[in-house]
Order: C-alpha cells, then structure tokens, then sequence
C-alpha cells in the first residue's frame, strides 16, 4: 500500500534471499581435515600446541589428587608423568586403530568424584606410614580402573554401543554434545579468577590473537598463521609476565591460595622431577580389588562413555568429517575402554577419555587432522619420559590454562548448538525435546552439587559407599542428564511417522548409519593395514 508521499517501493527480494542456511554434513572452512596434513613445520607446532593444551588437566586432576591424600611432590610428579604416558599411548591407539579421529585422549574429570571416595575409604584410616598408606591407595585405584575398564571393552566391541548410536537422531545429541562443552563451564572462569590478573590477560589475548587480528591482517599468509598459533603466543606472553611479577615479589604477602594460583614456582614439578623415569606397570605394586569399589568405578566408566559420545561427535564435526557412523564410535569406545585398562596397569590413579579441550582446540586452528594429533601422542610419551624438561611446561599456572578453557569449551558446546540445523525447530516435539532435556541437564546436577555443599555428602547417602556414587555420579553430570533424556524421550515420544523423521534430523544421518554406505566415511574412519578383516565394521 503505498503511503501517497511519492516514496519509492522497495523492490521485492529475491527468492535466494528468502532462503535458510544450506545445511552442510560436512563443516566447511576447515583449512586441513582428517587427510590432508598441514607442512610438516606446521604440523610439529600444532602437535606440540595440542600437548600444551592437555597438560592442564594432566596436572590439576593429580595436585587435586595428592591434596586428598597430603601426598608428597615426588608422588604427585610420578602421578603426572604416568598419566601423561598413557594418555599418549591412548591417543595413539584412538588415532589408528579406534575411530581413527585427531581426538586426543587425556585425563576425564568424570572419574575423579569416584577415585576420591577410594582415597577416603576407611580401610586405609588405620595406616600409619604416609608412604604405605599411598601406595596401597594407589593399588586400590588401580584395581577399579582394571575393572571398569571391562565396562567400555564389552560394549564397544560387542557392537553394543552401535546399536545404540544408531538411534542417536541430530535432536537427541544437541544436549549432549552442547553440555560435552558447556557443561564444564566450573573449569572456566571460576578456576581463571583465581588469579585474575593472568588469567583475564590470557583470554583477552587468545580471543585478540584467534579472532582479530587474522581479518586486520593484511597478508593471508600471517593472518593464518596468528589464527592457528594463537594459544602458543598468548600462553608464552602471560607465562613471561606471570614470571616476572613472581620475581618482583609481588605475591610474597598475599594469601596461600593466591600464591599457590598466580605464582609460577609453586608447582613443586621441576625440582622434584627426575631428569628420565619410564612409568612401568604395576610400579605401585599389585592391584587390590573391592567389589563395591570396582562397581561404582564402572557406573563413573558409563557416565565417560556417554560424554565421549558427544566429544566424538564434536571432534567429526570440527575435522569437517561425515557424520561419524555408529560402527565406528563403538570400535572408538572399544579401545577407549582399552585405554582405561592401560590407566589401571601403569597406575595412572584415573582413567582417560577424549579429550574436550582438544576438540576445542580444533575449532580454534581450524585445522583437524589426523597426524597431527599422531606427533602430540609423540610430544606426551617424550616428555612423559624427559621429566625435568616435561615439568617445565606442566608448571604453566592453573588459571592460564583455564583461560583457554573459557575458549574450547565454548566452541564444543557450540558444536553441540550447531546439529539443530539438521531439526525442525517449529515442531513442538522438537522444542519439548530440547527445552525439556536442556533444562532438566541443569536443574538435577545443580540439586546433586548444591546439597553436596551443604551437607558434604550427595543426596543419595547409604551405609554402601559404592551405591551412594553409582546414583550420585551420574546425575551430577549435566552431559549425562541432558544426553541420556533427550534420547529417551526421543525414542518414545510418538509419532513415529516420516514427518517426525524429518525433525528430529535422522534423514541427514540416515546415509552414514552404515560404514559402507559413503565413500568419504570409509576414507576417513576406515581401519589401516587392512585391519578391517579383523575388527569387522558390521
């Protein structure tokens, strides 16, 4: 209707315009994927900046550990080192034989809750020597890692968990791999505002590096090289500055807590750390096993397999591979279950799992290739080994590496978020779905954690230690809550017609529900050296 005051109309949009986004199986901007390696240059840089991004919680799960336990910085040490051999043996085995991803595998927080609960086992109260009383914790760890274990091989290699994942629609994984992410946002900012100076320098400076300064440059050339090198320049300038406000004296007075976070000579690795040690098996002694003990160990194993879950998804996604196919994520969790069999051997005192901050980190290089993360395992087992050169770097202050945090995790999550293009989000399914799981993710973790601070134990308390973390573990995380709902109500909810196939996104994933259904899914996924004769896809 025109206005009468001689104003022109405005000409009609094209059709094109009116348009979505295309939806893309495949993410797009990703400068080197699965098969394509960066220059070999390139290639050793990223690898080692994958290592310095594990460390962080290769070293805050054991220092929490050893603070549990008043252990010594000589046991914290070798804590550390053998983590961080297994976690690159891990990563190796993932790499060529598992879903054959660039995920790198390292320490989960989900064992950590269970693992305490052993250290605090009254069985140990009446040992005297501290020495003793440590190593025969460690021996007990050691022998519920074993059996957990058991837990991820049956189901991985069975095919078990394929059977599942091929129910597993784009809608019911949104919360789950959202919260992969999201949900570790206690690791983020509260752990960086321990010593904000640094840690707010740090992520001001890695979002500067990542985001900025690569569309101010002028050249392609440095623009690509401050976007995929940005955490090595922004941890190396907080870590100088870090250091020099250490020697000036600054924290001399300030609090304990402070000094422990913001100092960069408190750490107690480089002095205590042998110049070569190779972690053994059993070099704690002999395993013991407690039945309850290896039972609420499997229950905290199930809760790591459900996140894995959704970081493998993540990890397919930022590698701008297919939409991983359910056989193959069970062959991942098949030997992610082998890994876990390693931790207990070697008495690594917790279990590994993908790694979120790496699957961050691939977000952040846009550069998600297989042999690059091959050379990080590399960089782990040799200064695993290398001590004193290895506790040069684990010494990095804990708020940095949370600053980093802030960063990867967000762009899981992200990832997560990303997976609603495939859903029809003006179903009312669908937003029931997700609002309904999504909340629920956060409201039952916040219930667990808000009574366990007020009462100092979880609201499931029995006179069975092991029951009372088989119901408290799970529901306290927010990945597992989200997931395991979403997919429930996924599942039931009728109708189950093609309209409600379209929405829930299964006609995206449809084509990769079988291995031999894509040729880019065999290209990337398949098992080299024609292993495939020995750990069938089907």
């Amino acid at each position: 209707m025109s206005s009468g005051g001689g104003e022109k109309a405005a000409p009609p949009q094209k059709q094109d315009d009116l348009q979505p986004h295309a939806v893309k199986d495949q993410l797009s901007g990703i400068t080197y994927c699965l098969t394509s390696p960066p220059p070999w240059p390139e290639t050793i840089l990223l690898a080692f900046q994958h290592y310095l991004v594990m460390l962080g919680t290769t070293v805050i799960i054991p220092t929490m550990l050893v603070s549990k336990i008043d252990g010594r910085n000589e046991d914290k040490v070798k804590m550390i080192q053998t983590l961080l051999f297994v976690s690159g043996l891990n990563t190796l085995l993932q790499s060529f034989f598992g879903t054959r991803l660039p995920a790198v595998v390292g320490a989960s927080y989900s064992y950590v809750p269970t693992t305490v609960s052993i250290i605090l086992a009254d069985r140990y109260s009446d040992i005297l020597d501290p020495q003793e009383k440590f190593e025969k914790m460690m021996r007990g760890i050691q022998g519920a890692l074993i059996a957990a274990s058991l837990l991820q091989i049956l189901v991985g290699f069975s095919g078990l968990w394929r059977n599942v994942a091929r129910c597993l629609s784009p809608l019911s994984a949104v919360p789950l791999v959202a919260f992969a992410g999201f949900g570790l946002y206690e690791q983020g900012f509260p752990l960086l505002a321990k010593c904000i100076e640094t840690g707010l320098l740090e992520i001001i400076l890695l979002v500067i590096f990542s985001q900025y300064i690569p569309h101010l440059m002028q050249g392609e050339r440095y623009s690509i090289f401050f976007h995929r090198f940005a955490v090595i320049f922004s941890v190396v300038i907080v870590w100088i500055i870090a250091l020099i406000i250490t020697i000036s004296g600054a924290y001399s007075n300030a609090a304990i807590n402070t000094q422990i976070s913001c100092r960069t000579d408190r750490a107690g690795l480089i002095s205590t750390a042998p110049w070569i040690r190779v972690p053994y098996p059993f070099q704690w002694g002999p395993p013991t096993f407690n039945a309850g003990e290896a039972v609420a160990m499997m229950a905290a194993s199930f809760v790591s397999l459900v996140e894995s879950t959704g970081t493998y998804i993540a990890v397919s996604r930022y590698a701008s591979a297919t939409p991983i196919p359910p056989s193959v994520l069970s062959r991942g969790i098949g030997w992610q279950g082998f890994g876990i069999l390693l931790c207990g051997f070697f008495g690594a005192a917790n279990a590994t799992s993908v790694s979120v901050e790496n699957a961050g980190l691939l977000a952040v290089t846009r550069v998600g290739n297989r042999r690059v993360v091959q050379i990080s395992a590399g960089f782990m087992i040799f200064f695993s080994i290398l001590g004193k050169f290895g506790a040069i770097f684990a010494s990095i202050p804990s708020p940095i590496v949370a600053a980093l945090y802030c960063l990867f995790f967000a762009y899981v999550g992200a990832g997560g978020l990303s997976l609603l293009q495939f859903c029809n989000l003006n179903s009312f399914r669908t937003k029931f779905i997700l609002g309904f799981s999504i909340f629920m993710g956060l409201s039952i973790p916040q219930y667990f954690y808000q009574y366990t601070t007020l009462d100092y134990y979880g609201p499931v308390r029995t006179n069975a230690t092991w029951f009372n973390n088989m119901i408290n573990v799970p529901f306290s995380s927010k990945a597992f809550v989200s997931g395991v709902l979403a997919f429930f109500l996924d599942m039931t909810l009728p109708p189950k017609d093609e309209t409600t196939k379209k929405d829930r996104g299964m006609i995206w994933w449809k084509r990769f529900r079988s291995f031999k259904s894509d040729n880019r899914s065999e290209e990337f996924y398949s098992l080299p050296f024609n292993l495939s004769n020995y750990f069938p896809s089907h």
